[in-house]
């Protein structure tokens, strides 16, 4: 199954989802008039993006049950054989709970779906982002195994029967260089890890948060935690293409033919910072956002998360208490990670990265760029199979990710 199968709708499939979920995805009739500041291109395929409703203070049980039926609702898993060895990418930056990382629960949730479905093994990893986690060559500061025990994705992970994997813990030699994408910003492969060579299919697990260099980090930008060091380098020296970066490293080969589903728990939001902190919002429905392209997911997701900002004071979203809306802050900041990268030098030569406001998902650079690799926008159908979703919550969305 390649990537733009993935952001095809399968007809049969739609056809198949209750009444109710078909008229929810009605609810895209009266696209909000756009103004891009990028070019944005022509529609393309016609793909679905399926939610689930947790009211505000529901137990755990409640989101377990929603994250179940926005996975079951997005794919039939025909694409898993019994015994198959499926890896699960959540968000690991740092150790910090979530909304900071993948909220534990959808995590446990998604390995005892997997394991009921006649997977064999499920491995669930990431790699910490180089403020936690130092990995050089020769030496290695931190460790993502401690991280995510700190965040409690370790121990629901294993408790739900899943084996915990940590690339760094091998070495440099624990990676392979992976195809970018045709005409990439990259220079040559990216550096992924070996073991994805050895699974069958991949699941990932972002979370819902702003980003102090990206504005925002949802799936795309989840790519990051796969890469070696070096890989990582390129990333933020070469600053001038960062953004479109981002999206092509969703096309090397691993991701674009063993990639299944996309799911996030976004139940909270950090509307503000990001990724290891920031101004934490509790809608009074949260969502569970799920779909098998990671583009259709990423701009129903980014839709979310400007809804949430909405919830943040005033006084959150300026300055030092959201980087991204000062290019002073987010140039100096990103040099200072290239430093942590390669040193001195390399931190003096990068590229300015230069950030733009996203007042709408078409003004963010990674989805315009993952648009033009997908050839056109997908048109996308909002599906709440349980109707557990406030009508006006599924209308404002579908307004927000409809291109007119």
């Amino acid at each position: 199954m390649n990537f733009l199968h993935k952001c095809q709708i399968d007809r049969r499939r739609f056809l198949k989802i209750s009444a109710a979920g078909a008229a929810a995805a009605s609810t895209a009739l009266r696209p909000e008039t756009a103004h891009a500041k990028l070019s944005v291109p022509q529609p393309g395929p016609e793909t679905s993006v399926h939610l689930a409703g947790v009211p505000k203070g529901a137990a755990e049980e409640a989101l377990i049950k929603a994250v179940r039926t926005a996975a079951e609702s997005a794919t039939d898993f025909s694409w898993l054989s019994a015994g198959d060895t499926v890896f699960i990418k959540p968000a690991l930056n740092s150790g910090n709970p979530y909304p900071a990382t993948t909220h534990p629960a959808g995590i446990a949730a998604m390995v005892a779906l997997l394991k009921e479905k006649g997977a064999g093994r499920v491995i669930v990893s990431d790699t910490a982002g180089i403020e936690h986690v130092r990995f050089y060559r020769d030496k290695i500061t931190g460790s993502s195994r401690r991280l995510m025990q700190n965040s409690g994705i370790a121990r629901a992970a294993e408790s739900a029967g899943a084996e915990l994997y940590f690339p760094e813990e091998e070495g440099w030699n624990a990676f392979f260089e992976d195809g970018p994408a045709s005409k990439s910003h990259w220079k040559a492969g990216i550096m992924m890890p070996k073991v994805l060579k050895e699974v069958d299919h991949i699941i990932l697990m972002p979370r819902c948060s702003r980003h102090p260099l990206a504005g925002s980090t949802l799936g795309l930008k989840a790519a990051v935690g796969y890469w070696r060091t070096d890989s990582r380098l390129e990333y933020h020296h070469d600053a001038a293409t960062f953004q479109e970066k981002t999206a092509e490293a969703n096309w090397v080969p691993s991701l674009r033919e063993k990639q299944r589903l996309v799911l996030t728990t976004a139940t909270r939001t950090q509307a503000t910072y990001g990724p290891d902190k920031g101004y934490a919002t509790d809608p009074d429905i949260g969502l569970i956002v799920a779909s098998q392209c990671v583009v259709a997911h990423d701009m129903v997701s980014l839709a979310w998360l400007l809804e949430n900002r909405k919830l943040a004071p005033e006084s959150e979203k300026t300055g030092s208490s959201d980087p991204y809306t000062s290019q002073a802050i987010v140039g100096i900041a990103n040099r200072v990670v290239v430093n942590w990268l390669g040193g001195i030098i390399s931190a003096l030569t990068a590229e300015r990265l230069i950030r733009n406001d996203i007042d709408a998902i078409w003004d963010d650079r990674i989805l315009n760029r993952a648009f033009h690799l997908l050839g056109g926008v997908p048109r996308v159908a909002l599906l709440d199979p349980t109707e557990t979703v406030p009508l006006e919550t599924k209308q404002k969305l579908a307004q927000m990710v409809t291109f007119a």
